[in-house]
């Protein structure tokens, strides 16, 4: 799916979609009815479910397995969700948590100094004393969801645009406090997720883990052997692991449940179940609004991105220490490049959209011969008007709103200053949804957090930001104009840096609790967020009710028809909530290669050059052993898996931990469109791997206990 073919079954550029789909005749439609539903079935392997709507018959079917709900809730309180975007879970009664260690860069960062490199040296905390708390990080355990579809469509029953919009965001803040004080606990966070493109609304409650610490992290070198080179690849030989404690009232959380670590790893066809937060999929979006990413919003972010990346390679050649600040951004720009890229690759391939037309043909005939769906018959066409108006607006919406004009902490810190002043003085259901109550916790712990900042890193990130701002606003835009008042993006970013005092969380905090004081601010970031915000609101509501309202009602009356032609057994897109995918380890064929499913530990030292990127660290390279060298590395499985599922853990039906998930292979990266259960494969570290890894070269034995503590 992601090989561009030579030939074309289709012009894309002069064929008409939506002119396809209205031309169909009902006995074509019927046809493509039918080679949808054998297209679109569904098997165990296939799909990021939900807790409540699991393929059961498939799994019983398949594998002889019927979870019960003791199993559920063992599933739903191990697995942990860990901010902004990766999974993890509870491995070990006393509060230990298993992640990636791409997913704890900025905790890294935050805790490194010139003399104490965590990135690449790694870290052991040889004492409970010396574990290092991870200044912003925050985890969360699902505590409970409740389905509110009924009151949100009671809401906005008859409404449409700004008026729905309203509706929409009045009822969900109402429903957001309900679920915040429906427990007198500040560690509360309340979640409200539109799952089927507003077919059926939910609210998840967690627990917030704001005292995480770090326990254990590999070097970098052996954490991501083969750098961006192996990346989204196969073979791999990563020790992609880091080892978290949370923490609760200053005391090591008792966990009741929790994965334990089988050292045997999966069995040869074994069901295996990934436990995870997927983040984002795009698999029931219509036709134009695919069109969309394709043509505008893909392009737009590799071309900045690609451009972005070569910035922050020049600067991290500069010195030491600038090569340390910009690490972690610069394999967070790549990982994202690279799987941006997969994604395009994905549309510009006539497969995907050629079987994407044929199930919105299906789903169209399946409207317009059902008078029931007489509302729907206009949604294709009122998603298709949305996106006219979403590319009037996007370069603005992008630069502005969302901050991308100015990629700075500084910016964003004054930004939440800017807004909290004006938002709270409001009544909370007329608030921005960031403001109201609900988020408070959430944003006071970005907000005050005690990460550093390291300016001369801002400089550069803000004068390349500031630089694209004026190119693609233009430099008759009035707002660019009065933004610069003559002088250079450098010397606009040299001057906000260094007048700034918003580097000090004790200014932050005395701004934030007297919100009268931050329009009086001479603070430079202060004044620049309040002369973009007029501008960046009225495109933000413009975006949210002649775009984002639109694609939400029309999406909801499309999944009420989807839900009647194909019953409630089919999966939501991914939405940074609790998932259960279900697959097995098996290997794929590649251009005709056959692609084994495992990787041993001898074939990394196979691979080490000495040089960057295929370096062993000097640990590894003291225990080199034959007697090792058939010892599983990493493995691929078939699961369903994306971006957000980072972390997870690959659990058997026994609920022991037999994988971590941090990776998948090129081909997984349409999987953000559809699932090719021919080549889909997500990468695992192996459990042995891990633990001898602790136990030989790491050398710590009270974890390695601790982990397999049944």
């Amino acid at each position: 799916m992601n090989n561009k073919k030579q030939r074309h079954l289709l012009q894309l550029g002069n064929f008409s979609w939506s002119s396809f789909l209205d031309s169909l005749t009902l006995s074509t439609a019927a046809f493509l009815v039918t080679l949808s539903c054998w297209s679109l079935r569904v098997d165990a392997a296939e799909g990021m479910w939900t807790l409540d709507n699991l393929p059961r018959a498939e799994l019983e079917s398949k594998y002889h397995f019927e979870p019960d709900q003791i199993w559920l809730e063992l599933v739903s309180h191990a697995s942990l969700r860990l901010l902004p975007g990766c999974s993890a879970s509870f491995v070990s009664p006393r509060g230990l948590v298993l992640t990636n260690h791409h997913c704890i860069r900025r905790c890294l960062e935050a805790l490194s100094t010139p003399r104490r490199d965590l990135l690449s040296n790694g870290y052991l905390a040889a004492t409970p004393a010396s574990e290092l708390r991870c200044p912003g990080m925050e985890l969360n355990q699902l505590e409970s969801t409740t389905d509110i579809t009924a009151a949100i469509n009671e809401a906005t029953k008859g409404k449409e645009g700004e008026e729905f919009s309203r509706a929409y965001s009045r009822k969900a803040a109402e429903l957001n406090e309900v679920c915040l004080h429906s427990k007198d606990d500040a560690a509360v966070r309340c979640d409200l997720i539109g799952l089927y493109h507003g077919g059926r609304y939910i609210i998840n409650r967690y627990h917030r883990y704001l005292d995480v610490r770090l326990v254990w992290i590999p070097e970098f070198a052996i954490a991501f052997f083969g750098g961006d080179l192996n990346n989204y690849s196969f073979p791999r030989y990563n020790l992609d692991a880091a080892i978290l404690r949370a923490y609760d009232g200053d005391r090591p959380v008792v966990s009741t449940s929790y994965f334990p670590v089988n050292r045997s790893g999966p069995a040869a066809n074994e069901l295996l179940i990934e436990a995870g937060h997927p983040a984002v999929t795009q698999r029931e979006l219509t036709v134009d609004q695919l069109k969309t990413l394709r043509d505008n919003k893909l392009l737009r972010v590799i071309l900045l991105l690609s451009e972005y990346r070569g910035v922050l390679q020049q600067y991290s050649k500069s010195s030491r220490s600038a090569a340390r600040y910009a690490a972690n951004e610069i394999y967070s720009v790549e990982n994202r490049l690279k799987s941006l890229r997969g994604q395009l690759a994905s549309l510009q391939d006539d497969t995907l959209l050629t079987n994407k037309v044929i199930e919105e043909g299906a789903l169209k005939n399946f409207v317009f011969t059902h008078p029931e769906f007489l509302e729907a018959r206009n949604a294709w066409q009122q998603i298709a008007t949305a996106q006219e108006k979403y590319r009037a607006i996007g370069n603005e919406y992008y630069f502005l709103e969302n901050e991308k004009g100015f990629l700075s902490r500084y910016f964003t810190i004054a930004r939440i200053l800017v807004r909290g002043a004006a938002e709270h003085s409001k009544p909370n259901e007329q608030r921005l949804p960031e403001f109201a109550d609900s988020m408070r916790a959430e944003t006071e712990n970005v907000l005050f957090s005690p990460a550093p900042i390291f300016p001369e890193f801002e400089k550069v990130k803000l004068s390349w930001a500031l630089t694209k701002l004026q190119e693609w606003l233009g430099g008759e835009n009035a707002l660019v104009n009065s933004l610069f008042n003559g002088l250079s993006p450098d010397a606009l970013a040299n001057k906000l840096v260094r007048e700034t005092h918003l580097g000090d969380v004790d200014v932050r905090k005395t701004l934030w609790e007297h919100p009268g004081r931050v329009s009086a601010s001479s603070d430079p970031f202060i004044r620049l967020a309040m002369m973009v915000d007029e501008t960046a609101r009225k495109t933000r509501r413009r975006y949210e009710i002649e775009v984002e309202g639109v694609e939400q009602k029309a999406g909801q009356q499309l999944s009420e028809a989807r839900f009647a032609m194909r019953g409630m057994g089919i999966y939501p897109d991914a939405t940074f909530s609790l998932r259960l995918s279900f697959g097995e380890v098996q290997a794929w064929q590649d251009n005709g290669r056959d692609i084994e499913p495992f990787t041993y530990v001898g074939g990394v030292y196979e691979r080490n050059t000495g040089a960057e990127p295929f370096a062993l660290p000097a640990s590894w390279l003291k225990m080199k052993s034959d007697d090792l060298k058939n010892l599983p590395f990493n493995y691929v499985t078939t699961h369903d898996s994306v971006g957000g599922n980072s972390g997870s853990a690959i659990i058997n039906r026994k609920g022991e931990l037999v994988g971590l998930a941090f990776d998948g292979n090129i081909h997984s990266l349409g999987g953000t469109f559809g699932y090719d259960a021919d080549t889909n494969r997500a990468v695992i570290l192996h459990p042995a791997a891990l633990m001898h890894a602790l136990e030989k070269i790491y050398k710590a034995d009270e974890l390695l206990n601790e982990l397999e503590t049944k």
